[in-house]
């Protein structure tokens, strides 16, 4: 298939787009490089051995990204372009909403219109919020994130779903109408990098996740980690998360992917994780291994916008797609050292 990955040029739009490559699909990637540096791109031109076309563009703009459905011939798109920092989205609400909405409906409207029905979003654990019971299954309906960020992706799986509702019931003799299959990926905490430490997470600015964090303080950018709360309802005191491996998340989405002309329904959510929680000190504890010293950190207040726990089921995913996480969290902190004492201030500039 001919895949149109938005913000392909990211982090993890970036593994995907070698992983579907691997899989034999033809990418083409448009990013707008709010999240990522074009130095990204002949990286992952060299790991693929052949070139990757790109285009620059703000899928807010509903003009231009039409434009580029009406040239791209596309028969799918994987969408993750959005800006997606939970702490930061507490605090620049609208930012988030204008941002991840507007380009999601200017993606949606261009595939209406040029008859490209295949769809993978990049949903989030987020959207069960603090209700859902541990672990995420995909069948707790009430979706209601505790944050801006994960409203975003409450929203955007709304409007994917009432859209396919929509064109299932009309009657139509558009030829253009595209049969609508959507796969909604919610998965959890992406880390690790590709084996060869030629790409992996690179944020700008302050990192807002804990691993990218953490990776910076083994090297020197930072002084020390600051963990958000040592008072949970948890073993240790800190926050429980279920990390995958970015490879493992990669093989996810190309499994979804491939799934879409089997998927009976229009619409259907899958959890990508592990199904096991890690907390923040496990995390920091099996990073210091990695590195082979001690990381400093200490403790602070609560971060808004966070929850005690969370782990997927994965279940649907391994039964339905035939995907499993594979990789260990040691592995995940090997593979994220890595990436990062080979590249200690990320992906150059220029």
């Amino acid at each position: 298939m001919r895949v149109l990955v938005t913000g392909g040029n990211g982090y993890i739009g970036s593994h995907t787009s070698l992983a579907l490559i691997e899989a034999g699909h033809d990418v083409v990637i448009a990013d707008s490089f709010i999240n990522s540096k074009r130095t990204v791109l002949p990286r992952l031109e060299a790991i693929a051995g052949r070139s990757i076309p790109l285009h620059d563009i703000d899928l807010t703009d509903a003009a231009a990204t039409d434009r580029l459905f009406a040239d791209g011939n596309f028969d799918a798109v994987i969408h993750f372009a959005g800006l997606k920092a939970v702490g930061e989205s507490v605090q620049k609400p609208i930012e988030y909403y204008r941002n991840n909405i507007d380009s999601t409906l200017s993606v949606v409207e261009a595939m209406k219109k040029h008859g490209v029905g295949k769809f993978v979003f990049s949903s989030s654990a987020t959207v069960y919020g603090e209700k859902a019971p541990v672990p995420y299954r995909e069948d707790f309906e009430y979706l209601q994130s505790s944050n801006p960020y994960g409203q975003t992706k409450v929203m955007i799986e709304r409007i994917l779903t009432d859209t396919a509702a929509a064109a299932s019931a009309a009657t139509t003799d558009d030829e253009t109408t595209p049969e609508w299959r959507i796969a909604l990926l919610r998965y959890f905490n992406p880390v690790g990098s590709h084996p060869s430490g030629t790409i992996g997470e690179d944020p700008q600015g302050i990192p807002n996740n804990l691993m990218p964090y953490l990776s910076q303080v083994a090297v020197g950018r930072r002084d020390h980690l600051t963990i958000f709360g040592n008072d949970y309802p948890t073993p240790d005191g800190t926050c429980q998360r279920d990390y995958i491996h970015v490879m493992d998340l990669a093989a996810g989405h190309v499994a979804a992917l491939n799934h879409l002309d089997k998927q009976t329904d229009p619409v259907r959510a899958y959890n990508l994780g592990t199904g096991n929680g890690t907390s923040v000190l496990e995390l920091v504890a099996a990073f210091s291994q990695a590195v082979g010293h001690d990381l400093p950190y200490q403790f602070g207040a609560r971060r808004a916008g966070d929850i005690a726990a969370n782990w997927a089921d994965p279940t649907r995913a391994n039964t339905e797609l035939g995907w499993q996480a594979t990789h260990t969290i040691e592995q995940m902190c090997e593979d994220t050292w890595r990436w990062q004492s080979a590249n200690p201030t990320g992906f150059p500039d220029a």
